[in-house]
C-alpha cells in the first residue's frame, strides 16, 4: 500500500507531519491494507493564517485494487484529528462497497 501525503500552502507539511500522518494511516487501515493499492491524504487549513475552531480539513481517498476509489473528509481542530475522522468515514464507505459485493443468504 502506497501512501501519498499532500498539504496546502497554509499547512506546514514537513517530513515530521507526513511521517505522523502516514503512521496513523498504516495503523488505522492495517486490517484492509492488502486490498488497497494506494491511499491519498490531502490536508489543509481553511482559515489560513487566522486561527479558528475546527479549521483543519482532511480528505482521505482509498484506492482498492480492481474497485472504484472511496473517500472521506472531515474538519477538526488538528490535522491528526481531521485525518483520523476522514479515515473512519472512508473506511465505512469501503466496508459498504465490499459488503455490497458479498452474497447474502436469500439474495
Amino acid at each position: 500500500m502506497q501512501i501519498q501525503f499532500n498539504s496546502d500552502n497554509n499547512v506546514d507539511g514537513d517530513s515530521g507531519m507526513a511521517d505522523r500522518v502516514q503512521e496513523l494511516v498504516r495503523t488505522r487501515l492495517s486490517r484492509v491494507e492488502e486490498r488497497l493499492t494506494r491511499v491519498e491524504v490531502h490536508v489543509g487549513d481553511i482559515d489560513g493564517p487566522r486561527s479558528g475552531a475546527n479549521d483543519k480539513r482532511a480528505l482521505v481517498e482509498l484506492r482498492p485494487a480492481g474497485l472504484q476509489p472511496v473517500s472521506g473528509s472531515a474538519q477538526a481542530a488538528s490535522i491528526e484529528a481531521a485525518v483520523s475522522s476522514a479515515i473512519d468515514k472512508a473506511l465505512a464507505a469501503f466496508d459498504r462497497q465490499i459488503g455490497k459485493m458479498t452474497t447474502r443468504k436469500g439474495h
